[in-house]
């Protein structure tokens, strides 16, 4: 089992579309960060984790391909709209391709691209982005041959989808864990897990918060993502603890 990290940045990425890159250090090419997403390859399974504004580029990067579904955290901007170049990988795979969310989330993409779970009528090309909408809950989920469990997490505005992978989980814009997430989370070995920032915020983890958790779920290995620009990878690598560390984009993690 391989998940890849494809984007460890914040909504707005790093660096801002303004040029700032706030307190990272440009020289570091770790810290350029396109938004949170990553890549899961498991029993011969491609399953991607949120297609942000920033897919095209990392799946290209990631090495492109087929894949067998995109399971969607939530529904919000930086982890949905790049959901139109999905319309590429239909027309190579000549098919439609299975789309795991919580309702909530499936219904507010519905609502903004009301294209995108329509039947594919594929006489007249691929002309738009053909998924079918699947519908998930808490507890365990097959895509393929690949074996998943799917644990709710509390991102302040809504739920967001934690996911399991054998010893690997991942776990974006969260904010708090209450006690069914903390037990689908305990055992394993790594961990990539939000953290926007140093501070607290009301709707994402800082990193003390992070570290909390830590002490209670007990991985071997936490990678930080969906980090802001005063997250320079230098300057956490320094202040973290032993097992905790900044992730980047195109980081490799083996399970």
């Amino acid at each position: 089992m391989k998940l890849t990290v494809l984007g460890s940045g914040s909504s707005s990425g790093v660096p801002y579309i303004t040029g700032e890159w706030d307190q990272c250090d440009p020289s570091d090419p770790r810290n350029r960060r396109t938004r949170a997403s990553v890549l899961i390859e498991s029993d011969g399974e491609r399953i991607m984790v949120d297609t942000g504004p920033d897919f095209r580029e990392q799946f290209l990067r990631a090495g492109s391909g087929p894949i067998d579904g995109i399971i969607y955290t939530h529904g919000h901007a930086d982890h949905v709209h790049g959901i139109d170049d999905i319309r590429a990988l239909n027309h190579q795979m000549q098919k439609q391709i299975p789309a795991f969310g919580y309702d909530e989330c499936l219904t507010e993409i519905a609502r903004r691209f009301d294209y995108v779970f329509k039947p594919p009528r594929p006489q007249f090309g691929w002309f738009k982005p053909s998924l079918g909408a699947n519908p998930i809950e808490n507890g365990d989920l097959k895509i393929g041959n690949a074996a998943l469990r799917i644990f709710e997490q509390d991102h302040g505005v809504c739920r967001t989808t934690g996911i399991r992978v054998g010893d690997i989980a991942y776990s974006t814009d969260v904010v708090k864990l209450d006690a069914e997430a903390l037990r689908a989370l305990k055992g394993v070995k790594t961990w990539i897990v939000g953290c926007l920032r140093r501070e607290p915020h009301q709707v994402h983890a800082g990193l003390d918060q992070v570290l909390r958790w830590a002490d209670i779920i007990g991985p071997e290995k936490i990678y930080l993502t969906h980090m802001n620009a005063s997250m320079d990878y230098q300057s956490l690598m320094s202040e973290l603890p032993d097992g905790v560390e900044p992730a980047s984009d195109g980081l490799e993690i083996q399970g």
